[in-house]
């Protein structure tokens, strides 16, 4: 049987849940794991489905029957292979404990992820991460040189071509302009955010600068 993980995004209304759900029990799958955000600022719903496809229906098969669901609902959907490892990028400020949290979890094998590097504003993580071998990237930010860092920041995204980028206690609130470039991809939360393996995330700013 192989593991597969549905993400969708779009409008909230009635009826998604069961649509959803009824589809992969008529293509022989069954879900392990769900997990569901309603916007009510957006008015956008997010939702995560971790299923194992018992009959052998296969990628292509899924994502074709999973279209006039789609196209009913106007969804922006993705079906992977849930033993895809996902490309994280962590972002910390001066509080460590989420960074270690995640470092440690991810050493240890509980988190299967790749992290791809960490950015941070201030130095005090560096021989941190460096000694788990990750690369550590200082980008201080401040009022004058903020478009500027953010820039600098989007350009370590790219190139380390980050899926997921978990602000792990990084306390600068981020711009509008970044929040848009990443939104769908950015979350505050840590563990949950990185077990729910390239679930759409809604953009949530820090409340707070360091």
């Amino acid at each position: 049987m192989t593991n597969f993980v549905l993400t969708v995004s779009c409008k909230s209304t009635r009826g998604i849940v069961a649509a959803l759900s009824g589809y992969l029990a008529e293509q022989g799958c069954n879900i392990v794991d769900s997990s569901q955000f309603d916007d009510l600022d957006t008015g956008r719903f997010f939702m995560r489905i971790s299923f194992l496809s018992e009959e052998g229906k296969g990628l292509d098969a899924l994502e074709e029957g999973l279209k006039p669901i789609a196209d009913r609902f106007e969804m922006k959907t993705e079906i992977h292979d849930g033993g895809e490892r996902m490309k994280v990028l962590l972002m910390v400020s001066r509080f460590g404990h989420c960074l270690n949290d995640l470092l440690y979890r991810w050493k240890i094998g509980a988190l299967p992820i790749d992290i791809v590097g960490v950015v941070s504003n201030h130095f005090d993580y560096q021989k941190v991460v460096v000694n788990h071998d990750i690369p550590f990237h200082h980008i201080p930010v401040t009022k004058e040189n903020k478009v500027r860092a953010e820039a600098r920041i989007m350009d370590v995204v790219e190139q380390t071509g980050a899926e997921l980028i978990v602000l792990a206690r990084y306390m600068q609130v981020l711009s509008d302009v970044m929040c848009n470039r990443m939104s769908g991809r950015t979350s505050t939360s840590t563990i949950r955010s990185c077990r729910a393996s390239r679930a759409p995330i809604p953009t949530i700013r820090p409340t707070s600068a360091a």
